[in-house]
């Protein structure tokens, strides 16, 4: 929903970022040619240092806009904003030194400018976003900049939408009125409802009104070419948001196709150069993380070997990505007699029933006795796990996916093994960073399903820091 506001807003961004570049470097300049003792590289006037650094501002401002920065998806995230400040910093001072190079003349009187300029431009863009969205916020409070919302639907998606956009003070806009059934309006929020759109489409003036949100098309098309044909009467603005809850997922893109728009929908955004930017960032990762622990995954091989003899190491096949079989490598953690069968055989082989009951509903059981003692340390370390770095270097697994599930497990899925083998399996995810075994096995589903169709390459990394401070705290290892 790009409306005027929003794109008042980014220009702003754009025109005051543009001043706090110039900013940035200045008190670079200052600090290292005025406070600093050293000699310099270069005696550069600062005239001529500001002009040429002016030059190379547009360029850094496209970095910017590249990265997503005036987009309301990165400037209403702060986590993500900040993430994108610093890579755009940082490829903005390559584009300085880079321009230093391609004119063959100095622009930096010293290689610390560049430095104090990162620092500074990182800064100071960082505190004045902060004092933007402080800004902003203190307007919605007050009313000001404020899109007045008619939303119109009724499927669950028009509830939704009206709860997520009622916090004015966040979001920046207020639903006025709804059209639609009564059960849709959200009972907390004071709007006034309609029953026929026509009716809504009449008070526009009435209620003020500067935007039309549409969830449904009815299946009159006279009916949907009045609504649009309203937004244009009174110059308002008008979006569409499909309810179907599939249009929300994975990766969607617009083009036109014989004249028609056209919405391509795709199962996962981990398609195209995001699946090839991790790939890259599991195998180097994966491979610093081999030569780093090689010295405890050999000792725990020795150690295996004395306490527990028999094979060192558990192979499980597993389903991973289009639900292919992969041999998944764990330091076997169990009794060398057991793991070759389902889990639910072995415990009423065993005579425990109790167990068999509690492994088909949970697909995990609190007291296993077929692992070991030294396999019940490597499970509360995650130790057992370390030789999935193989697997990731391989290519089977990556760093941060969902589960790789059993095969007889597919059947549990009800139905959404597909949309949950789109993306490759991981050693870590969503489920191990949000209760781990304290889980049930529908809702790691339901947090797996979540990170396939929203992964984004910041939400990895996220994982990959919770699941430290998961492992570090032994939080809910089984």
């Amino acid at each position: 929903m790009l409306g005027k506001n929003t794109r008042f807003y980014s220009l702003i961004l754009v025109l005051i970022d543009t001043f706090v570049l110039i900013g940035a470097f200045t008190i670079a300049y200052i600090i290292r040619v005025q406070y600093d003792p050293r000699p310099l590289l270069s005696n550069i006037h600062a005239y001529d240092y500001l002009r040429d650094f002016i030059y190379i501002i547009p360029f850094w401002v496209l970095v910017f806009a590249s990265l997503g920065l005036y987009q309301p998806s990165t400037y209403n995230r702060r986590l993500i904003e900040w993430s994108k400040i610093a890579i755009g910093s940082f490829i903005g001072i390559l584009l300085v030194i880079g321009w230093q190079y391609a004119s063959g003349k100095n622009i930096l009187p010293a290689r610390l400018v560049a430095v104090y300029g990162l620092l500074s431009a990182f800064g100071l863009i960082i505190v004045e976003r902060e004092t933007m969205r402080l800004i902003r916020s203190l307007m919605f409070r007050y009313g000001k900049g404020v899109s007045r919302v008619l939303l119109i639907g009724a499927s669950d998606a028009t509830s939704d939408i009206a709860r997520h956009l009622s916090d004015t003070v966040k979001s920046g806009y207020e639903i006025i009125a709804i059209a639609g059934p009564k059960k849709i309006v959200p009972p907390e929020l004071n709007a006034r409802h309609y029953s026929l759109v026509e009716s809504a489409l009449r008070d526009i003036k009435i209620n003020n009104i500067t935007a039309i949100i549409q969830t449904d098309l009815y299946d009159s098309d006279e009916r949907n070419q009045k609504i649009l044909g309203a937004a244009q009467v009174h110059h308002i603005g008008y979006s569409f948001i499909p309810g179907e809850a599939e249009f929300y997922s994975g990766k969607n893109t617009v083009d036109v196709f014989l004249g028609y728009p056209m919405i391509s929908v795709y199962q996962t955004p981990l398609v195209g150069w995001g699946a090839i930017i991790k790939r890259i960032f599991d195998f180097v990762v994966s491979l610093t993380l081999l030569v780093v622990l090689s010295p405890i995954l050999l000792a725990i091989y020795i150690i295996k070997k004395v306490v527990d003899p028999g094979p060192a190491f558990y192979i499980s096949k597993r389903l991973s990505r289009f639900s292919e079989p992969i041999d998944l490598i764990k330091f076997r953690s169990m009794s060398a007699k057991y793991g070759s069968r389902d889990a639910a055989e072995e415990f009423r082989q065993m005579g425990r029933e109790d167990l068999a009951s509690e492994y088909e509903k949970n697909r995990k059981v609190t007291n296993d006795p077929r692992i070991t003692k030294f396999g019940k340390l490597l499970r509360a370390t995650s130790l057992d796990e370390l030789p999935q770095i193989f697997n990731v270097i391989k290519g089977d697994l990556s760093l941060v996916g969902p589960r790789p599930i059993l095969p007889q497990e597919t059947k549990l899925a009800h139905g959404r093994t597909a949309l949950l083998h789109s993306v490759k399996s991981g050693v870590t995810g969503m489920w191990q960073v949000s209760g781990r075994s304290q889980l049930s096995f529908d809702e790691r589903i339901e947090l797996e399903l979540f990170y396939a169709q929203n992964w984004t390459f910041w939400l990895d990394i996220k994982i990959l820091f919770k699941t430290i401070g998961v492992v570090l705290r032994k939080k809910g290892a089984k």
